[in-house]
């Protein structure tokens, strides 16, 4: 990867105009960021009721600088910091960009993914385009997303185009790399990822009054025989948002089929928002018919109190049923979360 990230690099000198120092010589400088997610989460379950301390902590590095010949050089650094998972490192990545677009070098998501279209939420931690807090403990740690990173944690090189009238598109290509694993709308654990390939299209802009941002996404892995793509669209009407996403992810003879659609209200510092959630699967496992279908129902609401600072709460309901040759059976849950966001 030594060898792809400093060829990233000379790929972005080169498209510099000249080479030329930043004006101030001290180069990048680091800067620090990060977040706290904390919950309170009531789950009743069928099998169980329980009370739980929910959390996802991160600690970002970075800085950039910009040149006089106008290339822009940074550095990303994530680290997980949640108590039992230690300090460990989930993102790492250059980046180089300038009025030809933006190359990111490491380990970041994916064009898939980054220009992904996500539809409103009742708290986007949990119903967002990504879920990182987990009600349901069932569930486990299997994400129940629609996020299109099968590749998230692979050193890849992605590139990003300028934005042309509201049009954005990138692509990603990732070595083989065994962080990818399954989870959400992927359709099995495979364990490994080879020669994944990324392209992604998005348009962000005004039709009349009615705000709009559309996009598509295709993520394919030929070793693994593994195909995935994604459309969706999010409509703002004023106070209002309206959106929805389809994906759909094939390895081997396993498919799973996933529909968000979501829907907001903003007024002053308070958001209300609702979400649906469908995901439909199958495959086979040494001969025997494996299938599943969720529903994930949420309404929340997300205060801003501060710069950076939201206090959120929302009521979920998740319903599974599976079925495994003859065998059938279903499970569900009903909770209340109650936390907070602090972005620093």
């Amino acid at each position: 990867m030594n060898k792809l990230m400093l060829g990233a690099a000379a790929v972005a000198l080169t498209l510099a105009v000249s080479p030329a120092f930043a004006a101030d010589d001290s180069g990048v400088k680091l800067g620090l960021g990060g977040h706290f997610k904390g919950y309170v989460n009531y789950s009743d379950e069928d099998s169980a009721k329980a009370v739980d301390f929910l959390r996802d902590a991160e600690v970002h590095f970075g800085g950039e600088t910009t040149l006089d010949n106008g290339l822009t050089v940074g550095a990303h650094i994530e680290a997980t910091a949640d108590g039992a998972d230690g300090f460990g490192v989930d993102e790492s990545y250059v980046y180089f960009a300038g009025s030809w677009g933006r190359v990111n070098a490491g380990r970041e998501d994916g064009a898939a993914y980054l220009l992904q279209v996500a539809a409103p939420s009742a708290d986007d931690n949990i119903d967002g385009i990504r879920q990182f807090i987990n009600p349901v403990s069932f569930l486990g740690d299997v994400s129940v997303d629609y996020a299109n990173d099968y590749a998230k944690s692979a050193d890849k090189i992605t590139y990003l185009s300028p934005v042309f009238s509201g049009f954005q598109a990138g692509v990603s290509y990732a070595t083989e790399d065994d962080s990818a694993t399954s989870g959400g709308n992927r359709s099995s654990a495979s364990g490994v990822a080879s020669d994944v390939m990324e392209g992604a299209v998005r348009y962000e802009g005004m039709v009349g009054s009615v705000g709009l941002i559309a996009g598509a996404g295709y993520t394919t892995a030929g070793d693994n025989d593994f195909d995935q793509w994604n459309t969706g669209v999010d409509l703002d009407i004023g106070a209002f948002g309206l959106g929805a996403v389809y994906t759909t992810a094939e390895e081997g003879d396993a498919e799973v089929d996933t529909w968000a659609i979501g829907t907001d209200y903003t007024t002053g510092p308070f958001k209300l928002g609702a979400s649906y959630l469908n995901a439909d699967g199958d495959a086979s496992v040494s001969g025997l018919n494996v299938s599943g279908d969720l529903d994930r129902y949420a309404a929340g609401v997300v205060y801003s109190y501060g710069p950076g600072m939201t206090f959120r709460g929302s009521v979920g309901y998740t319903d599974v049923d599976a079925s495994a040759g003859a065998f059938t059976g279903s499970e569900d849950a009903t909770t209340v979360t109650i936390g907070t966001q602090v972005n620093f």
